[in-house]
C-alpha cells in the first residue's frame, strides 16, 4: 500500500487542458489536505471542475476549492488579477479560507491592453489576452506592483511559504496545484509558442516556496488524446475532420477557442515525466479510447482496448498510472494508489 504523502504536486504533462482540476478535486477528497496552494502563471489558465449537476470554471482560485475543509492559497510566484480574484471569491463563497501571498505580482488593466494590442502575442503566439506576459515582463524589470500594494487585497494577504512549511512541520498533508501544461513551459515547451514562465513541477514548488527535499510525490496528468489551444507545433495533431468524426470537440475554459486534438504522444510523455520527476501518472479521457469505459470506478470495468492503451502509456511514461479518469465528474475515476 502506498504511504499517504505529506506534500504532493500535480502538474500537466502535455499542452494544458489535461483535466488537472478534476484530479486535484479527487485527491483532495481522498487525501484530505489542510492546504491546497496554487502555483503557475496566473488567470490565463482556466480549470473546469464538475461535481454532480454543477460545473465550475476557475482562473485564480485553486481547483481544490471544491474540498471545503482545506485552506486555499495563491503562491508567491503567481500573477493575480484582483478583479478576477474577487469575482471568483464571491462566486465560490470561499472568503475566509482563501489567501494570497503578499509578494504576488499584480495584473493591471495596462497589462491586458498591451497583451491584446501586441500582434506578436495575440496573433503569432496566440496569447489568451489575460495580461500575464506583460505583467511578468514588468516583474522582471522590477516595476510591477505586488499584492501588498493593493488595498482591496489586504484582508487576503499571507506568507504562503511560511504557512505551507509550518503545516508540513506539523505532519499535515498539502497539495500544490500546477497550471498550464509542460508543452508550453517557457523553458521546455515549443518556444516561442509558450507561456511566460516555466510550468514544470520544480517551478510549482518554487512558486510556493517549498524546497525540493520536501516534495514527496509528483503526479503528472496526461490526456489520452492531447489537446492544444492556440498556435504552435503539435506533432500528433489530427485534422478537424478526424477529431469531429471521433466525436471529440473541446473548447478552452478561458478563451473558448476550439481545442486542437492529437493522438497520444509517447515520446513527449516520457520527456515530460523525466523533467517533472513524475512518481505517479494520471490518465484522463480513457472513455475517449473506448466509450464503454465511461463512468467506470473499478479497473476490472475497463475494456481490453482501454487496458492495452494504459499499458502502452505506462511504458512510455516510465511511472505507474494510478489515477484513471473515465468521465468529467469528480466521481468518475479509478484510483489505484492504495494498490501500490
Amino acid at each position: 500500500m502506498i504511504e499517504l504523502m505529506s506534500c504532493t504536486i500535480i502538474v500537466g504533462g502535455f499542452f494544458g487542458d489535461e483535466g488537472k482540476g478534476k484530479i486535484v478535486a479527487h485527491i483532495a477528497y481522498h487525501d484530505k489536505p489542510t492546504i491546497i496552494s496554487r502555483g503557475g502563471v496566473g488567470p490565463n489558465a482556466g480549470h473546469t471542475v464538475k461535481m454532480g449537476e454543477k460545473e465550475y470554471g476557475v482562473r485564480m482560485v485553486p481547483c481544490g476549492f471544491i474540498y471545503p475543509d482545506a485552506r486555499l492559497f495563491i503562491g508567491t510566484g503567481v500573477l493575480v488579477d484582483p478583479r478576477v480574484f474577487k469575482k471568483e471569491v464571491d462566486m465560490l463563497n470561499v472568503r475566509g479560507r482563501i489567501f494570497v501571498d503578499s509578494r504576488c505580482g499584480i495584473i493591471e488593466e495596462d497589462h491586458i491592453q498591451r497583451d491584446k494590442a501586441s500582434d506578436h502575442l495575440a496573433k503569432t503566439i496566440g496569447s489568451t489576452g489575460s495580461g500575464c506576459g506583460p505583467a511578468n515582463s514588468d516583474r522582471v524589470m522590477r516595476s510591477a506592483r505586488l499584492a501588498r500594494d493593493v488595498p482591496e487585497l489586504s484582508e487576503y494577504l499571507i506568507d504562503v511559504p511560511m504557512e505551507l512549511n509550518s503545516a508540513l512541520d506539523r505532519g499535515e498533508s498539502v497539495l500544490l496545484e500546477g497550471t498550464q501544461g509542460f508543452g508550453i513551459s517557457l523553458y521546455y515547451g515549443t518556444y516561442p509558442f509558450v507561456t511566460s514562465k516555466d510550468t514544470s513541477a520544480s517551478q510549482i514548488a518554487a512558486d510556493n516556496g517549498v524546497g525540493p527535499t520536501r516534495i514527496d510525490d509528483v503526479i503528472v496528468v496526461f490526456k489520452a488524446y492531447p489537446t492544444r489551444v492556440g498556435e504552435g507545433p503539435f506533432s500528433t495533431e489530427m485534422t478537424r475532420e478526424e477529431s469531429d468524426e471521433m466525436g471529440i470537440q473541446e473548447f478552452g475554459t478561458v478563451t473558448h477557442r476550439q481545442r486542437r486534438i492529437g493522438e497520444w504522444d509517447g515520446k513527449m510523455a516520457r520527456y515530460s515525466a523525466m523533467i517533472n520527476g513524475c512518481t505517479q501518472a494520471a490518465i484522463t479521457g480513457i472513455d475517449r479510447i473506448d466509450e464503454a469505459c465511461f463512468g467506470a470506478t473499478r479497473y476490472d470495468q475497463l475494456t481490453e482496448k482501454a487496458i492495452a492503451f494504459l499499458k502502452k502509456a505506462e511504458a512510455d511514461i516510465g511511472a505507474p498510472i494510478t489515477l484513471i479518469s473515465t468521465g468529467p465528474d469528480v466521481s468518475q475515476i479509478i484510483d489505484l494508489r492504495d494498490e501500490l
